[in-house]
């Protein structure tokens, strides 16, 4: 609930803390200047947040996925862009489940001192977008390596990343029984390989969000990079995309509320025809309308969470968390940005940078369209539609 305590409410505190040292005036400079909250990011390292799923053992704080989806809630809640960060949180669960024993004890305990970042993940190509059995990039084994040639886009974060996911295809499709086979996940260290193999281009965007179309051209993969199993890469990426969704929807949540927050305080202070405009039902209902919603998609994100951390089957929860709370944080946005009025878009107030970071989730990291595909064919029994 909006003000309600909740069990996370140390954890909030202390996020929250954290977050009062990170102004709107600072994520406002940032935006102009299309850079990188660096300091933010090496600040939520350094107090062990974005470890917050890496065990104990290594070095983490060993929570589940319900309290990390509260961090990220709270990361967007106070005004800051989770998005620059939340790789950091599901990236290493495809290492943590599926890497070797020697990886893990390279990796992890690195990863959980800030020492290391792995918030990068690399799988959209430009010509198969979602279509990911159908991706082109190639690794194919030479000696102790993988010689990795092929293109991926819209892959956030790889210039402020030390370690990569990618997914590529080992055994050509027209050899696999199933479509979904022969694709396999490696460990990618940037460090070594742009510049060498992988060249970085960097995507101008609606939205200060750091996102590069990449090309390897003879990138050289040691394979004992590779994670897990040759050829079941696909279903190791698959595994990792409801912790995705469960976290985005948190984002979502935390901008409802910051939207909210926004909308409510700007119409109790904004004073027209001698009366604060909130006193009028044609203010009030939208808000309070998009308050109910932004609470319906929490509850959802916190039945998918739970859901997670308990080792249940929950790919329709993730899916429809991820998609009530985009919905509601846009409805929210645009909620806010009305009641501002022309105020609105202007940068000091907030709301337009807001408003433009919230309405990437409709899109990505999974199109409502593909939502609905799911839970038609997955949870309704209806005929796969593609």
């Amino acid at each position: 609930m909006l003000n309600e305590p909740d069990e996370f409410h140390a954890l909030r505190d202390g996020v929250r803390q954290l977050c009062s040292q990170f102004p709107d005036t600072y994520f406002r400079r940032i935006d102009a200047e299309k850079a990188y909250p660096d300091e933010f990011v090496q600040a939520l390292m350094a107090a062990g947040w974005l470890a917050a799923m890496i065990p104990q053992a290594y070095g983490g704080a060993g929570l589940g996925l319900a309290a990390a989806s509260v961090i990220m809630e709270e990361i967007n809640r106070s005004g800051a862009n989770a998005g620059a960060v939340h790789g950091q949180m599901y990236n290493m669960g495809t290492l943590l489940r599926h890497g070797s024993p020697a990886q893990k004890d390279r990796y992890l305990p690195a990863i959980a001192a800030g020492r290391l970042r792995i918030q990068s993940m690399a799988v959209t190509e430009p010509t198969t977008g979602t279509d990911t059995t159908r991706l082109k990039t190639t690794a194919v084994r030479k000696g102790d390596r993988y010689v990795v040639n092929g293109q991926k886009v819209w892959i956030s974060r790889v210039q402020h990343s030390d370690l990569m996911i990618l997914l590529a295809r080992t055994t050509p499709l027209a050899e696999v029984k199933r479509k979904s086979d022969g694709m396999s996940v490696f460990l990618v260290d940037l460090r070594e390989s742009i510049g060498r193999g992988l060249t970085v281009r960097p995507i101008p965007n609606m939205v200060n969000h750091e996102t590069s179309e990449l090309f390897f051209d003879e990138l050289e993969v040691p394979v004992e990079n590779l994670i897990g199993e040759e050829g079941r890469g696909f279903h190791y990426i698959l595994d990792g995309l409801n912790a995705e969704r469960t976290l985005i929807a948190a984002e979502c949540i935390g901008d409802g509320y910051w939207f909210i927050e926004r909308a409510r305080r700007y119409a109790g202070d904004r004073i027209v025809f001698d009366r604060p405009i909130g006193m009028n039902q044609g203010v009030q209902f939208p808000i309070a309308e998009a308050y109910i919603e932004i609470e319906a998609a929490n509850l959802m994100r916190f039945d998918a969470a739970r859901r997670f951390d308990a080792g249940l089957p929950c790919g329709a929860q993730a899916n429809m968390a991820k998609h009530l709370a985009a919905r509601a944080s846009w409805e929210a946005a645009n909620v806010c940005l009305q009641t501002h009025g022309g105020f609105g878009f202007a940068t000091e107030y907030d709301v337009e940078r807001k408003f433009r970071e919230t309405r990437l989730y409709q899109v990505a990291p999974v199109s409502t369209n593909l939502i609905y595909a799911y839970v038609a064919e997955h949870v309704l029994g209806l005929p796969r539609s593609f």
